[in-house]
């Protein structure tokens, strides 16, 4: 379990805090959605529980284990919005393999087939994919390194109905085996997969049914 507990993110350079008393529970196999607009502090609040950011106060725990941000980097693997435009390998092999050169093909492979990736060739350039294929390899990528909780920042940004639809139904898939944290400036078809939902409004969180966003946008 993913507990945090009032976790607030106040710069010096800021007049007000960016995330005000964040609390919130997440399971092993849930999808946890949180909607808000931008400048709401989502991004915010994945750079921390990814340990790319250190929190000003609150604490994060995860089965009961305080976490810093060097355990929170291990626990963690953050898909950027625009992830796609992140990459450096001029391959998709050279992609997965950035940072694990060790890896075995099977284990590459058995990443790919996870986001439905399987048929293409490793020798193929990450930038000939389709936006919604670049998209699904940064979360091979991610799974590549076998974290607890994988964190996305706009995983539909950019995508046209097909391709939005073809990556809602990989992480549909991904939540059976892992812990999904979703943030999003639009919940119309994330909530139908989501377990837990929140709204965040000037770094407040408040939780709300996935219904809720289901109706909404029906």
């Amino acid at each position: 379990m993913l507990h945090l507990r009032d976790v607030s993110y106040h710069p010096a350079a800021t007049p007000s805090p960016i995330l005000k008393d964040i609390s919130l529970d997440m399971a092993p196999q849930q999808l946890g959605l949180i909607v808000g607009p931008s400048g709401s502090g989502k991004s915010t609040l994945l750079e921390i529980l990814s340990g790319l950011a250190k929190k000003t106060s609150g604490t994060i725990r995860w089965r009961d284990q305080d976490l810093n941000p060097e355990y929170l980097r291990e626990l963690a693997g953050l898909v950027f919005q625009f992830p796609e435009r992140h990459f450096c390998g001029s391959t998709i092999l050279e992609e997965l393999r950035l940072g694990h050169p060790e890896l075995s093909r099977d284990r590459l492979h058995h990443a790919l087939q996870e986001v439905g990736l399987d048929h293409l060739s490793l020798g193929t350039s990450p930038r000939d994919l389709s936006g919604g294929q670049q998209r699904r390899l940064a979360l091979a990528v991610q799974l590549i390194r076998q974290p607890f909780l994988l964190l996305l920042d706009e995983p539909t940004a950019g995508l046209d109905w097909s391709m939005r639809q073809q990556l809602v139904s990989v992480l549909a898939r991904l939540k059976q085996d892992w812990c999904l944290l979703v943030v999003s400036h639009d919940a119309s078809e994330l909530a139908a997969i989501a377990d837990r939902c929140w709204t965040l409004h000037h770094g407040q969180l408040q939780s709300v049914e996935p219904s809720l966003f289901i109706t909404a946008s029906a």
